[in-house]
């Protein structure tokens, strides 16, 4: 079990968020990209709720939270909202209106149940969300994520507006192991004229990133 960051230093965290940012934009040369056009989603999961606010005073715009409860608790600190939110984790239907009043897009959105809560629940949401459609590109069994082929008549059936797609590729220590699975959710974002993608880890951002991330989601590069 990994273990909870009990204390932040704000000046630290700005200084790890600069060399992640340093290393973005030399991915971004390295494929012709903007760096303007990926955004670092810090990760909340493992920090204790009180450093949150902290975050805001590293320079950090955007976290993300992986579990309902502690995002409500994390939102209603003082000064939590100097940061956008959004939802990372794997969202259980009977979850959905505990979620759309605190943030502004939900990475994880894979379930014909989940949609229905969108639609049944949408007065709580914000007027600014959107979601991002969780796609198993690998066909890992123990992967969440809708296949590839069904993501048409997915977006189709979708109640909320669809940004883009969201992937967690299969576990490697290499991450060139993943490059093909970044790849893959691009050219299906690509396909169907969505713009956002959300991949790429603490492990292989870099790789994400030259494939076509706007979104990357890091967590113990920046947070320890």
């Amino acid at each position: 079990m990994v273990a909870l960051i009990e204390r932040i230093d704000p000046g630290e965290v700005a200084e790890r968020l600069a060399g992640v940012r340093e290393r973005i934009a030399a991915a971004c040369d390295r494929a012709g990209r903007d760096p303007a056009d990926v955004d670092v989603l810090v990760a909340t999961k493992y920090l204790v709720p009180d450093q949150v606010p902290l975050l805001a005073d590293a320079g950090v715009t955007l976290a993300g939270e992986n579990r309902a409860q502690a995002l409500q608790d994390k939102v209603a600190l003082p000064g939590a909202d100097r940061l956008r939110w959004e939802f990372i984790g794997h969202l259980q239907s009977r979850k959905v209106p505990d979620v759309l009043p605190y943030v502004s897009r939900i990475h994880s959105v894979c379930s014909d149940s989940v949609l229905g809560r969108l639609e049944r629940h949408r007065d709580l949401a914000r007027p600014d969300l959107d979601v991002l459609i969780e796609v198993n590109v690998s066909g890992e069994d123990a992967k969440s994520g809708i296949a590839p082929a069904e993501l048409a008549a997915f977006v189709e059936r979708c109640p909320a507006p669809v940004a883009g797609l969201m992937t967690m590729p299969p576990f490697a220590e290499d991450p060139e192991h993943s490059r093909r699975w970044f790849a893959a959710l691009r050219a299906l974002a690509d396909e169907h004229g969505l713009a956002a993608c959300s991949m790429g880890t603490t492990q292989d951002y870099e790789v994400a990133v030259e494939e076509g991330a706007t979104v990357v989601r890091l967590g113990s590069v920046l947070l320890r």
